[in-house]
């Protein structure tokens, strides 16, 4: 039986020795852990994928917590039945004793499995969503409370109306007009938009 190991963590100033440590004693070749620093919103990260490749019947696919597969309630489960029934490949996730195929094989075992990894990748979830909405919460509240967002707008030249006329005749080109101004064309056009709104531009 080979074993491989997944450790991911969110971001890349995150420390994964903590997973590696966990996996230690399982005597996994280095060839077989895959350390993963990315979001777990989705599955499209170049070293799951790269395991999943080498991911066999009979082999034993180690994770320190169900999270570390990723943290998409609907995917989640999706990918387990991949890897244990598509593939034959068992999951023991260390901090759920209850999730470890290779130890439930009988109907039982299978159906315990099942439903707690149904209800810890449901929570997972629910967290994320949670997550989100107390941050639109919050950010709809500062709002409320006059609180800016973004970066403030750079200066217009001194001379932004003498180019602004010269863009209006045609005597500058939406790029060079927006150089001029230290600006973006669609920052420009946003300007334009203003005027156009106020009755000011003549294109």
């Amino acid at each position: 039986m080979r074993r491989f190991g997944y450790v991911r963590v969110s971001a890349t100033d995150q420390n994964a020795d903590r997973q590696c440590i966990a996996l230690a004693p399982f005597d996994i070749p280095p060839e077989n852990l895959y350390v993963e620093k990315q979001s777990g919103k989705d599955f499209d990260r170049p070293a799951y994928l790269s395991m999943i490749k080498r991911l066999r019947r009979g082999d034993l696919l180690i994770v320190t917590s169900l999270d570390r597969l990723g943290r998409n309630y609907a995917e989640v489960r999706e990918q387990w039945r991949y890897i244990t029934i598509e593939i034959g490949t068992d999951i023991r996730v260390l901090d759920m004793p209850l999730l470890d195929t290779g130890h439930a094989k009988d109907l039982l075992g299978s159906f315990i499995a099942d439903l707690v990894l149904q209800v810890l990748s449901f929570a997972a979830q629910l967290e994320r969503e949670n997550i989100r909405r107390r941050q639109a919460e919050g950010i709809a509240a500062a709002k409320a409370r006059g609180v800016k967002w973004g970066k403030d707008p750079l200066p217009l030249p001194e001379n932004f109306e003498e180019l602004y006329r010269r863009w209006c005749d045609g005597q500058l080109s939406t790029d060079e007009i927006a150089a001029l101004c230290n600006m973006s064309e669609r920052s420009f056009y946003k300007k334009t938009e203003e005027r156009r709104r106020r009755g000011e531009t003549r294109r």
